[in-house]
């Protein structure tokens, strides 16, 4: 969807549902938010646990800077070959530029809900629960909870049955196929009862279900009514620590003598607690209450999390923003600032402390430089290392298993990040690892596994190490189902290319305290800086997977196929189009791989949807692949065209332009081979003349990037953000240092 800032989110809903398609981010307040508001504060909602924040589903911007530049950033292909400057403007607070379109990514609209409200003696104990059923590998659509203070205040108000007399509650939401949701509610049910619930009720109906919503979301009506004012709070922590926390703000509360309720979205770690204000007017009262603001957010950065998961820094909060960074980290945010807004017109006094340069430590001065190639074992070895070699005017060629720096120029030094490995951090009960960069995706992948977890990423190489893998942001087929790369990093520690070490965004799923300056480093090329560890949100391994092939005898039968199963994709990893020599056994010119996984339950109601779908058309031959992924074949393919001499190239478009392409560029190419994803519009192709197709990609609003091969272009791509690009690199590399020659920039 092409959406102007002004659309209220409801509104985008409800349009969108109509198509039986959906668009996730949904806060509280969206009868009443606007698109622009949600993407300049990265709004989540209950939903966000299983389906993510607004920035995992805006593909392109366009925005109006200081002096009126209007500028477009990305587009509605997938992985541009630019600085991640939407991610970056995405919950930046309209300090950066003012949202005049978003381009969005939408979803199948889920097909069945159901709705459960569960009682616990305690919070504790509810909490316990959450972890239980997140161990278990089960993703509800939501996990929210109430204390018993605020369902108390909530029945007063709404009158929706809410269980009062318990300690809390928690509403938990299981999404997908009619035939999955139950057996999903049953097994959630069932672990929810061996974890101490005293009581669970299932919502029989769509009456119900409203209102248990509508009680939860009175929470700001309700708190209205018991005094003139309330003082709403907003920060995270990772959801394991949920029941800690809120026991030492209790204790700030009860301290300060203050009344207070709390609502927490339990599956994401956001708690809110609404401090009642009894006399606005009363300026001691007030300080009390900032005092005891202050103090929770002391504690919500002192568990690992953030001060703010949805509602922003703005200008009340900026005076926090040194609990969670650093006077260097605070720097580079206020650099970036300065690069879109010099002049410092746009949203001034907000996000930042009001003296930050004043923060600012001396610059470290560079020691002696190491030898070359050098093989750091920590960030500031790496640190130590790149300021000396930055003082003596040395090129430096950063590289991992070099499966994508291989192609590159030599340069003056060789930094190896090698011994950058393993895992730093593994919280399962929060779904997140922190893993050094150099760490292979092979090893990673291994050690996660006997946990009965991974990180949803595929490489066709098992050199490919995650800092290469994330700073090429090379994102496999089953990016569909569970977001591309740029989603699922969390935070990094991060060596610019002047030797400042910062550390960005947090392990927790809701964070907008700043800018989010992650975005910047997926996809950048180590153009920007070195990565010394990355966190990836986790995903429970899938219970079930499937693949059908589907042959064709011509192109536009595959083509009319792919679309219509694109159409009902729910639970779906992959939908590719092949030549059929990679099936020999099926005789056909081509071939179409659609994977699905996930529960048992949707795989084979969507197993069933398929074949119907495809017999409708009129296909009589579909064969089983059993357990074999699209991104398994795609890794397999993409190995094996990727040989020395042959050019392999990638051209990326609008998922709804690619079957024209491919009907344009693919036939009568003699030995060509191509491979194209068509859920996430990429075509690649070995043999394909590189001038015409990028011609044909750059005129429908995409691009065509060299991924192997020798080419006078690699790129072939200018962005419209190019001069922020390169005014960016040269303020963190002013004489072009650092991995020269690996980006556009």
């Amino acid at each position: 969807v092409i959406v102007e800032p002004g659309v209220v989110n409801q509104v985008l809903d409800e349009t969108v549902k109509a198509k039986g398609l959906y668009f996730p981010p949904d806060p509280a307040s969206g009868r009443t938010a606007t698109t622009g508001g949600n993407i300049a504060e990265n709004a989540g909602g209950p939903h966000c646990f299983k389906y993510g924040v607004t920035t995992n589903y805006i593909t392109g911007l366009e925005v109006v800077l200081d002096g009126g530049l209007v500028v477009k950033l990305g587009g509605r292909a997938l992985d541009y070959p630019e600085i991640d400057f939407v991610g970056l403007m995405t919950g930046s607070e309209g300090t950066l530029g003012i949202i005049t379109q978003a381009s969005a990514r939408l979803l199948r609209n889920t097909l069945a809900i159901r709705t459960a409200l569960a009682s616990f003696d305690s919070v504790e104990l509810a909490g316990e629960a959450v972890s239980a059923v997140i161990a278990a590998g089960l993703t509800p659509a939501t996990m929210e909870m109430m204390d018993r203070k605020i369902m108390q205040i909530l029945e007063d108000y709404a009158h929706a049955g809410l269980p009062v007399e318990a300690g809390a509650a928690l509403i938990i939401e299981a999404d997908g196929y009619a035939e999955s949701v139950d057996p999903q509610m049953e097994e959630i049910s069932s672990i929810l009862r061996r974890h101490h619930a005293r009581e669970i009720r299932i919502a029989q109906t769509a009456e119900e279900r409203d209102r248990i919503w509508y009680g939860r979301k009175s929470a700001a009506g309700a708190m209205a009514r018991l005094a003139p004012a309330y003082y709403l709070v907003d920060g995270t922590v990772p959801r394991s620590r949920l029941a800690e926390t809120l026991a030492e703000i209790n204790a700030e509360i009860e301290r300060n003598r203050l009344r207070v309720g709390y609502v927490f979205h339990a599956g994401d770690g956001n708690l809110h607690p609404f401090i009642l204000v009894d006399d606005p007017a009363d300026p001691e009262l007030m300080q009390q209450i900032l005092a005891v603001g202050q103090r929770v957010m002391e504690i919500c950065v002192a568990k690992g999390g953030s001060i703010t998961g949805e509602h922003g820094v703005g200008s009340e909060k900026r005076h926090y923003m040194p609990l969670m960074y650093s006077p260097e980290e605070l720097a580079v945010m206020l650099e970036v600032k300065q690069l879109f807004d010099p002049h410092q017109r746009l949203n001034p006094g907000k996000i930042f402390p009001r003296t930050p340069s004043d923060l600012i430590p001396p610059a470290a001065m560079p020691g002696p430089s190491p030898s070359t190639p050098f093989v750091p074992a920590t960030g500031e070895e790496a640190a130590e290392a790149i300021r000396s070699w930055s003082s003596e005017r040395k090129t430096m060629r950063v590289t991992g298993g070099g499966t994508k720096s291989g192609y590159l120029s030599p340069a003056d030094v060789v930094l190896h990040t090698e011994r950058l490995s393993g895992i730093k951090a593994y919280a399962l009960e929060d779904l997140y690892v922190t893993v050094g960069a150099g760490t292979r995706l092979a090893d990673l992948q291994s050690e996660l596994a006997q946990h009965k977890m991974w990180v949803a990423l595929a490489s066709p190489w098992s050199a490919a190490t995650v800092g290469g893998i994330v700073s090429a942001n090379h994102n496999a087929p089953l990016r569909m189902r569970y977001g591309g790369i740029r989603d699922l990093v969390l935070a990094a520690s991060v060596v610019l290319p002047d030797g400042r070490s910062i550390r960005s965004g947090r392990p927790v799923v809701k964070n907008v305290a700043g800018y989010d300056l992650t975005k910047l480093f997926v996809g950048a090329h180590g153009s920007l800086g070195l990565l010394i560890d990355v966190s990836f949100k986790l995903a429970p391994l899938p219970r079930a997977r499937a693949s059908l092939v589907v042959p064709a005898e011509s192109l536009s039968d595959a083509l009319a196929s792919g679309a219509s199963l694109l159409r009902v994709s729910l639970v779906a990893t992959a939908l590719l189009l092949c030549q059929g020599d990679l099936f020999p056994a099926l005789s056909s010119p081509y071939a179409l791989v659609y994977t699905v996984e996930g529960l048992p339950g949707d795989v084979a109601a969507e197993l069933v949807q398929a074949r119907a779908v495809l017999q409708a058309e009129g296909v009589t031959r579909l064969i089983d692949a059993g357990a074999t992924s699209g991104s398994d074949i795609w890794a397999d393919w993409l190995a094996r065209v990727s040989t020395p001499g042959d050019v392999v190239v990638r051209t990326g478009v609008a998922p709804k332009d690619l079957p024209g392409l491919v009907a344009d560029q693919a036939p009568g190419r003699g030995s060509a081979a191509f491979l194209a994803d068509l859920a996430n519009g990429m075509l690649y192709s070995a043999g394909i003349p590189e001038a015409a197709i990028r011609s044909a990609a750059l005129a429908s609003g995409g691009y065509a990037v060299v991924l192997s091969g020798a080419s006078t272009d690699p790129w072939g791509y200018a962005p419209a953000s190019l001069d922020l690009m390169r005014t960016l690199k040269a303020r963190w590399d002013e004489h072009g240092l650092f991995n020269p020659g690996a980006f556009i920039v």
